[in-house]
């Protein structure tokens, strides 16, 4: 048996009384119901249905719609109530869809191939190779210029081989009776979910990111209630950011850019004066090494910058004949590495993975990480 899809012709309606035909626990298929399946990119509504909780709502081949409850439910008579705020919002970003399809169609014949609405933000997938600025900006303001105009959005059903003539704005696969949503002058589309009254409810339409996907161009937006919030949750990071930078908020970018490229040059003076200590104190260390054929620095560091340690063994491996064992107590890292050459020299890659330490290396410089001390304490008795 059917269900009687009663959103199909209100899409307001959010209360709604209903007979059981089908009682399977937690799964219930009514006579008729206001709750919207997931389909068509809109996911599901969610509100009560006789007292319990409807968390998902499906629909099958036999186009029964399946309603998901918290806990089961036993009357034959059921009253049920959508959340009307979740109605509300996918009604928004839904229509306004429509619309931001229609007009990159009417500006740019770009053409819409998927459509998604999340719980933050919605996209849609241009079948396109690329997008600028001006395009995305020109988009913007046009959606919001028929949301302005506060166009009827209206409802209709007509008979499948009647539709061709009518000019949708995508080709329909669905046989008999098609319900059709038009927006008054601008677009006509086959769908099942759940829309406006007039373009004025859908409220702004803000376009956020753009990104190069499989199937063309991604664009992400959203519209009414979520634009608005979108912008205030922006315009507060540009806030906080102006107050820490001491800048205007338009002045953000370049400031921004500036302070990377200091951070870069200050980061590439940091390493080479890095370089520079690294070197000095190995050649120290070295020297102050016990004397014999190789010359073996060995050091345990209660806590170090990794890097910097990687650094000073590799500077150690420079000097003739020598040999650097330095170990890190937090996190538990081994650095070894010698002088290339030596005669007899061990396999320090091999040696680490020996050891059990996570890391290897080559046969003269190797690095190991271990979860806990005790392992790196093993690491260097092998070693010695």
């Amino acid at each position: 048996m059917k269900t009687e899809r009663l959103y199909y012709s209100d899409s307001m309606l959010h209360s709604f009384d209903a007979h059981v035909v089908r009682n399977e626990g937690d799964r219930v298929v009514l006579d008729r119901t206001a709750f919207y399946p997931t389909s068509g990119g809109q996911p599901h509504d969610i509100g009560t249905l006789g007292g319990a909780r409807v968390v998902n709502v499906e629909d099958n081949d036999a186009e029964e719609v399946i309603h998901f409850l918290d806990r089961p439910i036993e009357s034959a008579e059921v009253h049920g109530e959508v959340d009307a705020a979740r109605r509300f919002d996918h009604m928004q970003q839904h229509t306004g869809q429509h619309l931001l399809s229609a007009v990159f169609i009417e500006l740019f014949n770009f053409p819409t191939v998927s459509f998604h609405l999340g719980d933050e933000t919605c996209t849609i997938d241009l079948a396109i190779p690329k997008i600028d600025a001006e395009q995305i900006t020109r988009a913007e303001e046009r959606s919001n210029a028929v949301v302005f105009e506060n166009r009827p959005v209206s409802v209709a059903y007509k008979p499948k081989e009647e539709i061709a003539a009518l000019g949708l704005r995508k080709e329909t696969k669905r046989d008999g009776e098609i319900r059709l949503i038009s927006i008054e002058g601008l677009d006509l589309c086959a769908c099942g979910g759940t829309h406006v009254r007039a373009t004025g409810e859908i409220g702004a339409i803000l376009l956020r990111k753009v990104e190069k996907v499989k199937q063309g161009i991604r664009v992400e937006f959203v519209c009414g209630h979520r634009a608005v919030r979108a912008a205030r949750r922006d315009f507060t990071a540009l806030a906080q950011a102006s107050t820490l930078y001491s800048a205007k908020p338009h002045d953000l970018p370049q400031l921004i850019a500036k302070k990377l490229d200091e951070a870069k040059s200050a980061e590439r003076e940091t390493k080479r004066l890095q370089e520079s200590l690294a070197a000095f104190e190995a050649k120290e260390m070295v020297a102050a090494a016990p004397a014999g054929a190789v010359r073996v620095v060995e050091r345990v560091y209660d806590s170090g910058d990794p890097n910097y340690l990687r650094q000073l063994a590799a500077q150690i491996a420079r000097q003739p004949a020598a040999r650097a064992i330095l170990a890190l107590r937090q996190p538990p890292t081994l650095f070894v590495a010698q002088t290339k050459d030596l005669p007899g020299a061990p396999d320090l890659g091999a040696m680490v993975k020996q050891a059990g330490l996570r890391g290897g290396g080559t046969k003269d410089a190797a690095q190991g990480g271990a979860a806990t001390w005790d392992v790196i304490e093993r690491a260097l008795a092998l070693l010695r």
